[in-house]
């Protein structure tokens, strides 16, 4: 049918009513079902930056794709869906995308990202445009209403099919879509395992396989695929049928701090109306999470909250009084117990800066109750209304606190401190050494004179803690959202 953005073409559902209900309601019903029998959400506070899914008919995978859609957080927002799906039609260099429209399923359409698949065709010839490799895929369509579910129609799709049996072309594609392979985006990996051995030689060499893939190196990934191939299984057609996905994924991961989780296994030899154990297909959901301990602050977070803090602030100055808590958008950070600190710029000069650290309210409740006392913090003037549309706002999240014994582990530009003695304390934030060139026994000791007030060798007996801080400005530039 024709798009309603534009006069391009949509790619219609080819397999509904075949891989998975035709009808709205009948589909509604049966991913509701597998969602509630699925695997639950593993980790609600750890970043999910990709999914290994199985694409086969929803009778035979369909509960074990959803407990790969599961761990999807149901109020967490992502930006843009890329699903990688290797081709079981055509074989061609490179990944085919699709840019004569959005893509269609029983439950509504999905916009498709094709400022963004124009940008990869003019990166790299891999990317080629070749409708032909989208219309009849099934492994790309099937993941959709899981997402749907989950995610509603509320994220640009990505839809990229991999025609290649290259690992070269593989690492290659990888190396173009990393600068995209961050949290804000969400990457969908859709293969089946074994293909027809019987049940019990299927679970050893799907249960090889997915180790190798949660080792997060290629090469064992490679070798293993080898190893199987020359184990002389029976009936073993392929050990993982979207292996150049896959594999593209580990280029992605690989020499980074990712975490893989194998979460559910199953062969079709498990279904209950049509298992055969005599020859089946595996399937396995594995999550990848985002490894690094450090904070990560998507665009639309930090777009969120320089918005409720000047809010806050105008709110208070027009008023007197203090507006009502605004709720926060996402299940992400706003919702986390965590420090933070509001710092207003009037011109340019420092008017105002005020926080805490993580005791009992979430950032979401902190930096709308900072925002105000940052606007009337008593060693400057009060912020005035016809100053707001001078004012810029810096907000600086902070990570827990860390006690230390030794000054050495404080790195100047990183780490923020804080000094405590008694009821006496004092903190410098990480981006405070940028206007000095102090050392870091000067941090200190203008830290402990300066702001708790135990004179400048005070430090030396008291407890001294540092943290990090991701800090962000008003004045960025947002990307579209």
């Amino acid at each position: 049918m024709r798009n309603r953005f534009s006069k391009k073409t949509n790619r219609e559902a080819a397999v509904a009513g075949q891989f998975y209900p035709a009808g709205k309601n009948e589909l509604q019903n049966q991913l509701r079902q597998l969602f509630e029998s699925a695997q639950p959400e593993l980790y609600k506070e750890k970043k999910l930056q990709a999914i290994i899914s199985p694409h086969a008919g929803y009778v035979f995978s369909g509960g074990v794709a959803a407990s790969a859609f599961n761990q999807i957080n149901e109020n967490t927002k992502y930006k843009r869906v890329f699903v990688l799906a290797s081709s079981h039609r055509f074989l061609f260099g490179g990944a085919a995308v699709y840019t004569s429209g959005n893509y269609e399923t029983p439950l509504g359409e999905i916009e498709v990202d094709t400022r963004l698949l124009e940008k990869l065709i003019k990166t790299s010839d891999l990317f080629v445009v070749k409708p032909e490799a989208h219309e009849q895929e099934h492994s790309l369509e099937v993941q959709l209403p899981f997402l749907q579910t989950k995610l509603g129609n509320n994220f640009l799709l990505v839809p990229i099919i991999l025609g290649t049996n290259s690992a070269g072309d593989c690492k290659a594609i990888a190396a173009v879509l990393k600068p995209w392979f961050t949290p804000e985006n969400l990457f969908v990996i859709s293969t089946d395992f074994s293909h027809y051995p019987n049940s019990a030689d299927a679970k050893k060499v799907d249960k090889n396989t997915a180790d190798a893939i949660c080792s997060n190196r290629p090469q064992k990934l490679l070798a293993i695929l080898d190893e199987n191939k020359k184990a002389g299984i029976g009936n073993l057609a392929t050990s993982l049928c979207g292996w150049t996905s896959v594999l593209t994924l580990l280029y992605l991961t690989e020499n980074s701090d990712f975490q893989f989780e194998q979460i559910e296994y199953k062969n079709s030899g498990d279904s209950e109306i049509y298992g055969d154990k005599n020859s089946v297909v595996g399937y396995h959901a594995i999550a990848v999470y985002d490894g690094d301990d450090s904070m990560v602050i998507t665009r639309t977070e930090k777009k969120e909250i320089i918005e409720k803090a000047r809010h806050s602030i105008e709110i208070f100055l027009k008023s007197g009084k203090k507006g009502e808590l605004i709720k926060p958008v996402s299940n992400g950070i706003l919702n986390e117990i965590t420090g933070a600190f509001v710092t207003i710029y009037i011109n340019g000069k420092l008017r105002g800066c005020i926080g805490g650290f993580a005791q009992e309210k979430t950032l979401n409740e902190l930096v709308q109750s900072m925002a105000v006392s940052a606007a009337r913090d008593s060693r400057f003037k009060p912020v005035k209304t016809e100053e707001l549309d001078k004012m810029e706002l810096e907000i600086s999240v902070l990570s827990p606190l860390k006690k230390i014994e030794n000054i050495d582990e404080i790195e100047l530009g990183k780490h923020g401190i804080l000094i405590r003695q008694g009821y006496n304390s004092g903190t410098f934030l990480p981006q405070v050494i940028e206007k000095t060139d102090w050392d870091v026994e000067q941090f200190l000791g203008h830290c402990a004179r300066d702001k708790a007030g135990i004179g400048w060798d005070g430090w030396k007996t008291a407890d001294v803690f540092i943290y990090e801080a991701v800090v962000f400005k008003e004045n960025e530039h947002w990307q579209r959202l």
